[in-house]
């Protein structure tokens, strides 16, 4: 069986967020802030217990090399 291939638009996620959010772009930035930071939290425990040998050498980085422009159309 083939893999389920989902493709969304960015503009989509942006427009549900807001939504979620009753339309408050405050509320959403806030929420979106907080994940951010739990989830830079939880990698930074994560790197913490990961083994170099496991990964034959990598680590995953906080920080994203490039930023990635988000086309809103």
């Amino acid at each position: 069986m083939p893999a389920l291939n989902v493709k969304t638009e960015p503009a989509n996620e942006i427009d549900a967020a807001l939504e979620w959010h009753g339309g408050d772009a405050r509320a959403t930035i806030e929420t979106l802030l907080l994940d951010c930071a739990h989830l830079r939290a939880q990698l930074a425990l994560t790197s913490r217990c990961l083994s170099r040998g496991l990964t034959r050498g990598w680590l995953p980085e906080v920080d994203r090399a490039v930023d990635v422009a988000v086309n809103a159309e």
